[in-house]
């Protein structure tokens, strides 16, 4: 092979080696790996890995009720830990609702993202969060939908647009993120991540779910600076390529 295509190669490697810890999809192929749904209160229904329900794998299907439901992760190093180590990371899942029913009535439910520290709660609640409204669950809707936000800058001080915070309430109930923390300053301390309809400072009736949800996954951002060198990378070797088949022809 020509050197100088070869030391090109060896130069656009260390790119794609290099990204920051945490990518992984969980795709129920290999069990729950850390995921759990909430438990029914009336002891009626539960959740379980459905084989026939998958967006091309098993899905995680919960079928109960409650005023709420959520699938949580504590124990999967892939999905909680230091964000900020990452310069971008981009959440997604997949959604498949069956049925919400109020009063028997089909309903929607909008679906929260909610990165959760508990090391560092204050003013009374159990943990401080970042959250965002990811989208809205409709039965009428059928299929699946992927529903997925991109933090760009994980060393923001500031509440990026469309997301909340939570770990203290004002006057009227409303959850706010603490003057003390930061966006950062939560995503640098991540020991929960939840998908919910529990949406912050709102409330809820008895309802009855039937969801399923699949190929769950977080991914690092490449860095711009990384992207375009690599792009470099690549458009020499290409010129390269090139240069050798007209020298053969």
């Amino acid at each position: 092979m020509n050197k100088t295509l070869t030391m090109l190669l060896l130069a656009c490697v260390p790119l794609a080696t290099h990204a920051a810890p945490g990518g992984s999809t969980v795709t129920f192929d290999n069990g729950l790996e850390g995921w759990e749904a909430m438990q029914p209160l009336d002891g009626n229904g539960g959740s379980g890995i459905d084989h026939s329900l998958g967006n091309g794998a098993p899905a995680l299907r919960t079928a109960m009720e409650n005023f709420g439901i959520s699938w949580t992760n504590k124990t999967n190093a892939s999905f909680v830990g230091d964000y900020t180590a990452m310069k971008g990371v981009t959440f997604g899942i997949d959604v498949s609702t069956q049925s919400i029913r109020y009063f028997n009535q089909e309903v929607t439910r909008n679906l929260v993202l909610e990165l959760r520290d508990y090391d560092n709660a204050s003013n009374g609640l159990p943990y401080t969060s970042v959250w965002y409204n990811l989208g809205t669950l409709d039965a009428s809707k059928p299929g699946w939908q992927h529903l997925s936000v991109t933090i760009g800058d994980t060393s923001a001080t500031g509440l990026p647009s469309g997301w909340g915070g939570y770990g203290a309430e004002d006057a009227s109930g409303m959850p706010y993120l603490p003057a003390d923390r930061t966006f950062a300053s939560v995503l640098a301390s991540v020991d929960e991540i939840a998908f919910t309809t529990y949406v912050p400072g709102q409330m809820y009736g008895f309802t009855d779910y039937d969801i399923a949800i699949d190929n769950i996954s977080v991914s690092p951002v490449p860095e711009p600076a990384q992207g375009g060198m690599l792009a470099a990378g690549l458009a020499g070797i290409a010129v390269l390529a090139r240069r050798r088949a007209a020298r053969t022809a």
